[in-house]
This record gives C-alpha cells, sequence and structure tokens, in this order.
C-alpha cells in the first residue's frame, strides 16, 4: 500500500505563490508517477502536473506550463507542486496521486490519492 498526506493549501492573492507538498510512504518502491490534480466546483477533476519517480521526467497541463513546477526530493520521498502567478481560476481542491501503472495524465491511471488540499486564488 501507499499513503498520501498532502500539505501546503491556503488562500492567496492574484499573482502570488503557494507550495503543496505530498508525502509518499509504503510501498513507494512500486510508484512509477506522482500525479497533481484538481477539481475546481462544479467541474471534473483535471490533470494539472506529473512526474516519475525513477527519471524524474516531468508533465505538465497546459493551463499551468510556466508557472507551476513540479519536484522531488527522494531523501524525504516527498513531491512538491511550487505555483506561481496564481489566477482566480487557478481556485479549486487539489489532490496528489500515485500510481503504479504507466498513465501519468488521466484520473483513471492512479491507484492512490491524498485527502486534497483547498487553494483559493483571490482576486
Amino acid at each position: 500500500q501507499v499513503q498520501l498526506v498532502e500539505s501546503g493549501g491556503g488562500l492567496v492573492q492574484a499573482g502570488g505563490s503557494l507550495r503543496l507538498s505530498c508525502a509518499a510512504s509504503g510501498r513507494t518502491f512500486s510508484i512509477y508517477a506522482m500525479g497533481w490534480f484538481r477539481q475546481a466546483p462544479g467541474k471534473e477533476r483535471e490533470f494539472v502536473s506529473a512526474i516519475r519517480w525513477s527519471s524524474y521526467i516531468t508533465y505538465y497541463a497546459d493551463s499551468v506550463k510556466g508557472r507551476f513546477t513540479v519536484s522531488r526530493d527522494n531523501t524525504k520521498n516527498t513531491v512538491y507542486l511550487q505555483m506561481n502567478s496564481l489566477k482566480p481560476e487557478d481556485t479549486a481542491i487539489y489532490y496528489c496521486a500515485a500510481t503504479t501503472g504507466t498513465v501519468v495524465n488521466r484520473r483513471g491511471g492512479y491507484d492512490y490519492w491524498g485527502q486534497g488540499t483547498q487553494v483559493t486564488v483571490s482576486s
């Protein structure tokens, strides 16, 4: 089993920054990639970013490319999502997830999920 614990959400003004953290524990050696998803009210949960556990190859949705950065600290088994130049449309509940498979940009490809953390960007 893999357990994921998120932190770092909060309220920030447009143009500001937040860093989300996701600590993984358990059978982390089975992880192929860690992903970040978000869900705004009335919308489907959408892919934001992902990082391959071993190779550190990263992926980004077009809507966040150039503003968000995903990274991994292997000494802590923790994945981060650095969010800069935040916009009101970034407001959502953000979830981290882990997959033992190879699909990194679809919700259905992930096996384990964090509890979610609220990010609110005010104008």
